[in-house]
């Protein structure tokens, strides 16, 4: 018996397939819109996200009894995950890579109100072009299904973030005085040593 429980365990685990955890299992019953709008550039660490989700009234009643909590993810286009196998769509979602910023996690599920939540965009976000996801999960924490800002494709609706880079305001001000001075101090210098030139030439 336990010989039998280890195997289906091992199964599960190869082949991806227990308690939903494939993307293409989930159904699209989730509408998100967010505030970005499409090529617009936000800056890690300043600019916020509004994202609001509701459920598509168009699906029957009941199709959301098993949904309690909501996670929203920035999700990298296709164009930011070219040759980077890191940022890789897999439909194993336990090996996907598409969305690994979360804006928010766990956020209760209420129907049929809708439901928004802003965030300011988070420091260690990359450089990228994102869409943004929200997963809706069962009381166990599995995705059961989804909505996004963009299109199956994922080619609509896009915007992108700029990563902080390191350099700070002060630094910046630091270093355009420490440029003028070293310029005012070169004129000087040459100034000086003119004026020492002619008095030489004088005597």
């Amino acid at each position: 018996m336990a010989i039998r429980a280890f195997l289906f365990v091992l199964s599960c685990l190869a082949a991806a397939t227990c308690r939903g955890a494939t993307f293409s299992s989930l159904q699209q019953t989730l509408i998100v819109t967010a505030s970005p709008q499409p090529a617009q550039v936000l800056k890690a660490g300043e600019d916020e996200i509004t994202v609001t989700w509701s459920l598509n009234s168009t699906f029957p009643a009941g199709v959301d009894s098993s949904y309690k909590t909501v996670t929203i993810k920035l999700c990298y286009a296709p164009i930011s995950q070219k040759d980077r196998g890191w940022r890789k769509t897999v439909d194993n979602l336990v090996k996907d890579k598409t969305c690994q910023h979360k804006i928010v996690a766990n956020k209760p599920y209420i129907f049929p109100s809708n439901n928004t939540f802003t965030s300011t965009v988070l420091r260690d976000v990359p450089t990228a072009t994102y869409f943004i996801r929200a997963y809706a999960q069962n009381s166990e924490g599995d995705e059961v299904a989804y909505g996004q800002t963009t299109d199956s494709h994922k080619a609509v609706n896009l915007f992108e973030i700029q990563a902080i880079t390191g350099r700070h305001v002060s630094l910046d001000i630091a270093s355009i005085c420490f440029s003028a001075f070293s310029i005012v101090s070169l004129f000087g210098f040459f100034f000086l040593e003119k004026r020492k030139s002619k008095a030489s030439e004088s005597k």
